[in-house]
Formats: C-alpha cells, structure tokens, sequence
C-alpha cells in the first residue's frame, strides 16, 4: 500500500503547524486536561470525555508518541495502566488553561 504524499508541503518551520499536528485531534486537549485533574487510568479518562473508548485510546497512543504522556505499567493482575504528563505536556499547560477560559468567557455561542 503506498503511502500518502502531500501535494503541498508542510511548512514545519510554522509553529502553529507544529502545534496543530500535535494538539489538532479533537481530545487530545480534553485528554491532557483529564490527566492533569488527576484522572490518569484510561477507565478514568474515558468516563471524563464524551468521546468512545477507542478514540480516545487511539490519542492517548499518538499523545504518549509524542512524547506528551507517559504510559506506565504496573505488574500485578489485573494489568494496571497509568498515565502522567511529561515535562512536554505540561508544556501545554497554559495553553489550555487559557482555551479553556476562552470558552467559558464565550459560551453564549453554542446555547
């Protein structure tokens, strides 16, 4: 299967394309959010956004690629999984913090 090849490059020296092609994903902030709330096992998190477990598994996954979260595993059984954000992701920290008092300023828009 080929690969897909974009016809117009991306312009990686553009922050906000860093940024997008991190943050871009519908959760991943609610996700970085969750975390730092204290909500880091994956059953947590999932009853903490309004999205499927297996969209927000699938963005926990490119978050930790990333290099955003870290996934620890704890022996024992039942397997226990835990995340936790890295110094990056606490990078993003005041980002969302201030998206989300922008969204509380503008809730009129959506009611």
């Amino acid at each position: 299967m080929a690969k897909y090849e974009r016809k117009i490059p991306e312009d990686l020296d553009c922050g906000i394309t860093i940024f997008m092609k991190a943050m871009g994903a519908k959760w991943k902030p609610c996700i970085i959010d969750a975390i730092r709330q204290g909500f880091t096992r994956p059953s947590e998190i999932h009853k903490q956004i309004a999205a499927t477990p297996r969209v927000i598994d699938m963005q926990l996954s490119e978050l930790e690629a990333q290099g955003m979260v870290a996934k620890k595993l704890h022996d024992g059984f039942p397997l226990r999984v835990n995340y936790s954000l890295t110094e990056r992701g606490k990078h993003l920290l005041p980002i969302i913090a201030l998206m989300d008092e922008w969204g509380c300023l503008h809730r009129e828009i959506f009611q």
